[in-house]
């Protein structure tokens, strides 16, 4: 199957550029090309490609907003930032992009790069689940699923019971739907969960009578590192990575 990208430049010639390159390399398909954020995002939820070839100089919406709307409306592809200039969030980008090219770089380093990302297999999962206490078992199921598609044998119940620990969090202080995410990389496995609710959820001390706020001590004990941080959606983001054993990590 060839890989299907989606090209984002508000430049025809490079976008025509790259296109021939792919088309000369084989294996790639372009299935679209958006000249501005708006139609970007629009045809990225439509089209689903494998990769966004993603220009951050657009004209209508700037370019980490642009990336964060791709992000969220097409969680499931994979984006390289192809760029003019350097940027001062050259950290933040790859966070949220598989990869940064330069204009001046030789095409050919991009169109492997493509090649790269394109093929590698998918470390990473997105879930909408509902203000409901099913939703947790819901939300244990994705995980044990998708660690089992990625060959990922531990640490599954560490994970299941930090999964369950997040989306309870999500359920009982902020009443609200929320956002699973799911990435493996070579050392961790990453657990997101995005809910409406705002404040920072504190570890409570640990008394006789109290019940909440003992899930976060045992995602601390869990976890290598844990955090919150605010999402790309409005409302809050709490994450927590598990170390995988070398034999276990994402290729």
């Amino acid at each position: 199957m060839p890989i299907r990208v989606l090209l984002v430049d508000d430049v025809v010639e490079v976008r025509r550029l790259v296109r021939t390159s792919l088309r000369f390399r084989g294996g790639f398909e372009v299935v679209g090309e958006a000249a501005d954020g708006a139609e970007a995002v629009r045809l990225a939820e439509e089209l689903r490609p494998d990769v966004v070839v993603l220009d951050l100089g657009l004209p209508d919406i700037a370019g980490r907003e642009v990336l964060s709307r791709v992000r969220e409306h097409a969680p499931d592809s994979k984006v390289v930032v192809f760029s003019g200039l350097e940027t001062a969030d050259r950290a933040w980008i790859r966070e949220h992009a598989e990869g940064f090219v330069l204009k001046d770089e030789d095409l050919g380093y991009l169109v492997d790069l493509l090649e790269s990302v394109g093929r590698t297999s998918d470390t990473r999962a997105v879930i909408d689940l509902p203000n409901d206490l099913s939703s947790v078992a819901d939300a244990r199921r994705f995980v044990k699923q998708h660690l089992r598609e990625w060959g990922i044998e531990e640490p599954l119940d560490d994970a299941l019971l930090v999964v369950s620990e997040l989306a309870a969090n999500a359920l009982t202080h902020a009443r609200s739907s929320y956002r699973l995410r799911l990435s493996a990389s070579r050392a961790a496995l990453r657990i997101e969960v995005d809910d409406a609710g705002a404040g920072t959820p504190e570890p409570q001390p640990l008394t006789d009578t109290e019940e909440h706020g003992r899930g976060l001590h045992l995602v601390d004990a869990l976890a290598a590192s844990w955090g919150m941080e605010a999402a790309e959606t409005g409302g809050k983001r709490v994450w927590a990575e598990l170390a995988l054993p070398a034999t276990a990590a994402a290729e």
